[in-house]
């Protein structure tokens, strides 16, 4: 795995009025610092990458339908320089991806129906001065291909 990504499987607690998930709590060990909480949604078969922070680390998890994420290390003095990871999270899968500041990162929705993720990211969006560097997701150095694998 790339040096630094964590992963914490989310536990879901079901009762007869729903059910309940904590995604991260600030006595969690991967916990780093509060920014902000957004939801994002992604519709069926679209990517969302390529993007990377300077300064920002990203908590990742998918509450409805599925999404393939993959990171790329583009760190060139961590130990895991140009590795790739790929994760399934999301209803089949809970599961919290922590996403270290300068590794590229992003997911494709494989559900049917629309992706909504959620991120909680260690610093807040700053307007004025953006802590994002944008990649095309298809056209780029990264050694990986969002098609799917079939077999």
């Amino acid at each position: 795995m790339i040096d630094g990504v964590k992963t914490k499987k989310l536990k879901v607690l079901p009762d007869e009025r729903g059910r309940l998930m904590e995604i991260l709590r600030r006595d969690d060990d991967l916990f780093l610092n509060f920014g902000q909480v957004y939801m994002t949604t992604t519709y069926p078969n679209v990517v969302k990458a390529w993007h990377k922070h300077e300064k920002q680390t990203d908590n990742v998890a998918c509450i409805q339908g599925m999404i393939k994420m993959a990171l790329y290390d583009a760190r060139e003095k961590s130990p895991t320089f140009k590795e790739v990871d790929e994760f399934y999270l999301g209803f089949h899968d809970p599961l919290l991806i922590q996403v270290p500041a300068g590794v590229y990162h992003g997911w494709m929705c494989i559900s049917d129906e629309e992706a909504i993720v959620i991120n909680v990211p260690t610093e807040p969006y700053d307007y004025e001065n953006p802590d994002e560097q944008r990649l095309d997701p298809h056209e780029n150095d990264i050694p990986y291909d969002w098609r799917r694998k079939d077999g």
